[in-house]
């Protein structure tokens, strides 16, 4: 069985997503930095010393860290799914764009959320600063997203898979799904149709009640 370690609300569903899609069986353990003494955080430690989620125990022992790497892993194992396109091209391009959520925007998430991370003997206002300038380039990162990975008819190609399961997650965080509504309504469409997609509501709901 997979273990997984994630925390609600993170990126941790998009995983649990792409497990519920494959049909494999996983444990759940709650852990996150920000809950150290009320989740397993001291035990993710110990499997991931960055302390990061989402982090997965496959049913050898092995760990995959990354939120990517785990589901271009998934993929590949699992092909008939469709977490990765079948196409060598559509399955190219899927690959971009998971890698540019992890590299652009996940980035950008991480120096808005903790700024004092990033710059020593922050004050509260460079802290502020810091944060907004983090919040601008994150939602020029999903505008150029937006632009540059066309849905035919889902991101992921003629299926729902690994891309959209990570793009409808990661845009909930940081005022991006208000800004997408604004700028470009099409994607922000997108993204409400994915999470509409039966096997992915509940999903949702426990992640995020309404």
């Amino acid at each position: 069985m997979y273990t997984l370690y994630g925390f609600h609300g993170s990126g941790s569903a998009a995983v649990e997503m792409a497990l519920v899609r494959v049909g494999q069986p996983y444990r759940l353990v709650e852990a996150a930095s920000w809950e150290p003494s009320t989740s397993a955080y001291a035990e993710l430690l110990t499997v991931n010393p960055l302390g990061q989620i989402p982090t997965l125990r496959l049913p050898d022992g092995a760990v995959l860290t990354e939120s990517a790497a785990i589901l271009i892993e998934l993929g590949l194992r699992y092909p008939e799914h469709g977490l990765l396109p079948t196409d060598a091209a559509a399955r190219a391009q899927a690959i971009r764009g998971l890698v540019y959520i992890a590299a652009n925007c996940y980035a950008a998430i991480s120096i808005g959320d903790f700024p004092e991370r990033w710059c020593d003997n922050a004050d509260a206002d460079l802290r502020a600063r810091i944060r907004a300038g983090a919040r601008q380039r994150l939602h020029e990162h999903w505008r150029i997203f937006a632009d540059q990975f066309p849905a035919t008819p889902w991101l992921s190609g003629a299926r729902l898979g690994g891309l959209d399961m990570l793009v409808a997650v990661v845009s909930r965080w940081s005022g991006a799904r208000a800004y997408l509504a604004r700028e470009r309504p099409d994607f922000a469409a997108l993204l409400a149709r994915i999470e509409a997609e039966g096997e992915l509501v509940p999903l949702f709901a426990r992640h995020w009640p309404s």
